[in-house]
């Protein structure tokens, strides 16, 4: 049971920390252009030419974070299993991946993206698994 709510936790803490990096400060330190709908993937497919470099930086920095902070709160409430903070991890991977590849990006936003995502995974685990009782 303990394994279900540290998967569960460390998923919405992820998704929390991945809106407040990407939404909450990277669009207010960039905004975005005007009648932007940051909602509406065929506005983003669209005009991502017209979205701030700042703006898509704090993406990438917002996929890094969110796969560290939620596997590592993963791994700090399980203290049992890797088990809950990999899912975790893996589903953020996997959600960074699937923008990567559905929306149309300048290279090295695409790039940085997985390599950032990939690095947050090695440090997530890294993180979580000092929080195990060995």
């Amino acid at each position: 049971m303990r394994n279900i709510l540290a998967t569960i936790v460390g998923f919405i803490v992820a998704s929390i920390v991945v809106y407040m990096f990407e939404t909450l400060i990277g669009h207010n330190l960039f905004p975005l252009p005007e009648g932007a709908d940051p909602m509406d993937m065929e506005w983003i497919k669209n005009n991502m030419d017209k979205i701030p470099t700042g703006s898509k930086v704090f993406v990438v920095i917002a996929h890094f974070m969110g796969i560290v902070v939620g596997m590592f709160i993963a791994g700090l409430i399980s203290k049992t299993s890797m088990i809950p903070a990999y899912i975790v991890g893996g589903l953020i991977v996997a959600a960074t991946f699937f923008y990567i590849f559905m929306l149309p990006k300048e290279l090295w936003f695409s790039i940085s993206d997985g390599i950032f995502a990939f690095i947050g995974f090695v440090i997530g685990t890294s993180l979580a698994k000092k929080q195990l009782n060995n």
